[in-house]
């Protein structure tokens, strides 16, 4: 049986085609990675405190934004208040604020202790949002049993935005209720 040996130059050429394609996925990957690295510096700018900077700031969501829970306990379940401290140039979304509960919880509808206004959004149209420095969302939780439950999950979800041009990304703030028996 005769075996057949591969030619030195070919053995040398496939070497180098393989250094080649390695050498480009390599530049490759390190132009991505340096685009990534720059886009995230970019971000990381916008966000910056750093004061010596030109460019327009945006605060980051949580400081632009406090969200406090409280509840109370009331003959029809539990008052839920969901308070909203907005930094002045900056809006919450009334249609946006949501909440998620497991099946069987039902909820009324939200109530405001001030009005929105509307504005013309180029994403959403002419929508009402709040501008107040502190708005105060309520709903009395309850189960659908009247037996109430404890240590029930609840998601709240919300969106706010910078009067300057940017929109967050919606929150969602988890966390745990007990949601008292009806009366």
């Amino acid at each position: 049986m005769k075996t057949s040996r591969p030619s030195t130059s070919r053995s040398f050429i496939s070497a180098k085609v393989v250094a080649t394609t390695l050498t480009t996925v390599s530049i490759s990957s390190l132009l991505l990675a340096a685009s990534i690295s720059t886009h995230a510096a970019g971000l990381t700018e916008l966000f910056s405190n750093n004061s010596s900077s030109a460019k327009s700031k945006f605060l980051p969501v949580d400081q632009a934004f406090g969200v406090l829970t409280s509840t109370k306990a009331t003959a029809k379940g539990t008052q839920l208040a969901i308070t909203f401290d907005i930094t002045p140039g900056h809006y919450v979304y009334k249609d946006q604020l949501k909440l998620s509960f497991p099946k069987g919880i039902k909820a009324t509808p939200f109530t405001y202790n001030q009005k929105p206004v509307s504005i013309d959004d180029p994403t959403f149209g002419r929508v009402p949002v709040f501008k107040q420095r502190t708005v105060v969302a309520t709903t009395t939780l309850s189960t659908a049993n009247g037996k109430g439950a404890k240590n029930a999950p609840l998601i709240i979800g919300w969106q706010g935005c910078a009067t300057a041009g940017l929109c967050y990304p919606p929150e969602k703030v988890k966390t745990k209720i007990n949601i008292l028996a009806s009366r």
